[in-house]
């Protein structure tokens, strides 16, 4: 059965959402215009002040509102610590579980030469200008314990190596190989971190 091309076109746009395939978004769909239309244009209406004015914080990378995101800009953080992650929910994560007062440079991703990633696509010249600036003495790695993450952690700790002055830590694996660090419990994550060693 097909339907009107303005639903095909709701349900095809729904399916831009991560593990929603064509059944979740046709549902999804229906829902919103059978029973939610309110929350439906509520929904459209804050999906579209958030694209328009949400973008990345110019020392962190982490999504922000502002030029300088409120961690980059808090004078209550120590600037001496710099934390490794592979996406904002990861900021997320690790605030929420650890006691951890440093900063963070978020990549947007991992080295993936497969799928043509290269260094310059994670923020990595941006990376290299932090830990010139002399403020930085330990690295914290903490990228997702696949195979991928685990080659930008080493492609990372190489880099700060070549930089006086900076130790490189990773956090310990109490995540488990193939996790990603916004599923793990925060108990495990917080052990993880506080377990860092120096590489």
């Amino acid at each position: 059965m097909s339907f009107s091309p303005l639903i095909n076109q709701l349900i095809e746009a729904l399916r831009c959402l991560p593990g929603v395939g064509p059944k979740s978004a046709q549902r999804m769909a229906f829902y919103l215009l059978d029973r939610e239309r309110e929350g439906g244009r509520h929904l459209a209406n804050t999906l579209l002040e958030a694209i328009e004015k949400v973008g990345h914080c110019e020392q962190c990378r982490n999504l922000s509102e502002t030029p300088v995101c409120q961690l980059c800009a808090s004078d209550s953080r120590d600037r001496s610590l710099l934390c490794i992650v592979e996406t904002p929910a990861d900021v997320h994560a690790i605030a929420q579980a650890t006691e951890y007062k440093g900063l963070f440079f978020v990549l947007m991703g991992h080295l993936s030469p497969l799928d043509g990633i290269g260094p310059l696509d994670i923020g990595l010249d941006k990376l290299g200008e932090r830990l010139d600036s002399g403020e930085i003495s330990e690295v914290i790695l903490a990228t997702n314990a696949t195979v991928e993450g685990e080659a930008t952690a080493h492609y990372i700790a190489e880099m700060a190596a070549r930089r006086e002055g900076i130790n490189v830590s990773r956090i310990a694996q109490g995540v488990p190989m193939g996790g990603e660090l916004e599923y793990v419990n925060s108990s495990t994550l917080s052990r993880a971190f506080l377990e860092r060693h120096r590489l």
